[in-house]
């Protein structure tokens, strides 16, 4: 199952967002779509096995270890278009 990164209206513009959270607003939709579509490319790029920290959508960390090869698959989605 994909990686997906969904485009829609948040706070006062469009942002996109993977699971729960969002990114910053941008100002227009294209502007979040390229944002998008940008973040999921960057998911396949491959580098070296790291030790990762990110949020989860209750506000606690979560920390991991990432091998560099193992990317997932990305997939943009535009909920604004109903």
């Amino acid at each position: 199952m994909p990686l997906k990164y969904h485009v829609g209206e948040h706070d006062g513009g469009y942002a996109y967002r993977v699971g729960d959270v969002w990114s910053e607003p941008f100002g227009d939709h294209d502007a979040a779509m390229r944002a998008a579509r940008d973040a999921a490319q960057r998911q396949q790029l491959g580098g070296e096995e790291v030790e990762i920290a990110y949020q989860l959508a209750d506000g606690s960390w979560q920390t991991q270890h990432v091998d560099g090869g193992d990317r997932p698959d990305t997939e943009v989605v535009d909920d604004s278009k109903g």
